[in-house]
């Protein structure tokens, strides 16, 4: 948590994008107190809306409205979030849906394990094997997927795509979500990596208000689902992937040469040589892509270095705004519906 602080501060972002109709809904279900919880404040990542988000987001007493000028996606918007929560001093953070899909009142389980300090990040798990709100084709779609990220990431997360989960300070600090399409598995694939202590617990949902937004159908999905996965997790982990694609690559050309060596050593080599040559050309494709791995692993041990400088930066900035907000922390003990009426 923030150095010495005697006050913890949450903060519930909420990425938005024409949620005019159902924010205040979703607004009026979240906790205003929470054991171990001196602050509870709101914010609302405006995603390029045209139907007056922003000024349903004030009107609902938000504390803080981040805007996009245009729509950028979930995973920017979830970005933005992480940065201006941070900004705004938050010790925890906590994401979820603006269609009220997740009960408000759960985020004190999703809170819990990490004001004891067990947890850095909190996964809601919808319980998605035996949920009535989802289809079976969706359910079975979801429990593959997660136990392909489980499996990626070395997590023990049951409901890899779940929206709804909070994250300690120092957690945020070091989750780099680069993906253009979703937050949720890369941010889990990252934790793993980064050997940070993530938790599952179970969370209640609501109906469907309105069609997901995020895909168009469940094809869509999946093939930004898998290009996300596969991406992030070759990032973390270049050379495991390129010297397994590599090694499969001089393992199939291993068979053409063998095949010519056969026929050669019995005499009818001539009429062979093409298996040679693919045979040659396949190892040399296995081994150029080896090599790839082990540039690519010296890129990514760089990458490291990078985000262990950016979280040092951060940490600083922390220590150099830790007196204002020590100084300040009386005034996050005012209720957000108070301080929306003083506005």
């Amino acid at each position: 948590m923030r150095g010495k602080s005697l006050t913890m501060k949450l903060i519930i972002q909420i990425p938005c994008f024409n949620e005019a109709d159902h924010l205040a809904g979703t607004v009026a279900a979240l906790p205003r107190r929470l054991p171990g919880i001196e602050a509870i404040e709101y914010l609302v990542i405006d995603d390029g809306s045209s139907d007056g988000t922003s000024e349903a987001a004030a009107r609902c007493g938000v504390h803080h409205v981040e805007r996009h000028r245009t729509n950028r996606g979930l995973a920017a918007a979830f970005r933005s979030g992480l940065q201006r929560a941070l900004n705004e001093g938050a010790d925890i953070i906590v994401n979820t849906d603006a269609d009220n899909q997740y009960h408000g009142a759960d985020i004190t389980a999703l809170v819990e394990p990490i004001v004891a300090g067990h947890a850095d990040v909190v996964v809601g798990d919808r319980g998605v094997g035996r949920n009535a709100h989802f289809g079976w084709f969706k359910r079975q779609l979801q429990r593959l997927g997660s136990f392909t990220v489980r499996r990626l990431s070395r997590t023990d997360t049951t409901d890899a795509v779940s929206g709804f989960r909070a994250m300690s300070r120092s957690a945020a600090q070091r989750i780099n979500i680069t993906s253009d399409f979703s937050y949720t598995t890369e941010m889990l694939i990252q934790a793993g990596r980064k050997r940070m202590a993530v938790v599952s617990v179970p969370v209640r949902t609501n109906g469907a208000v309105r069609p997901s937004r995020l895909f168009k159908s469940i094809p869509h999905f999946i093939a930004n689902t898998g290009v996300t996965i596969v991406r992030v997790y070759a990032m973390y982990n270049p050379l495991r992937v390129f010297v397994g694609l590599g090694a499969v690559a001089l393992g199939v050309g291993l068979y053409p040469i063998a095949r010519f060596l056969w026929f050669y050593l019995n005499g009818d080599g001539q009429g062979h040589v093409q298996s040679l040559i693919i045979g040659g050309a396949l190892i040399v494709l296995g081994v150029i892509t080896i090599l790839l791995g082990a540039v690519a692993d010296l890129i990514a041990r760089n990458r490291l270095l990078l985000e262990q400088a950016l979280e040092r930066i951060r940490a600083l900035e922390d220590r150099i705004l830790q007196p204002e907000s020590t100084v300040g922390a009386n005034v996050h003990h005012v209720a957000p519906r108070k301080r929306a009426a003083r506005r």
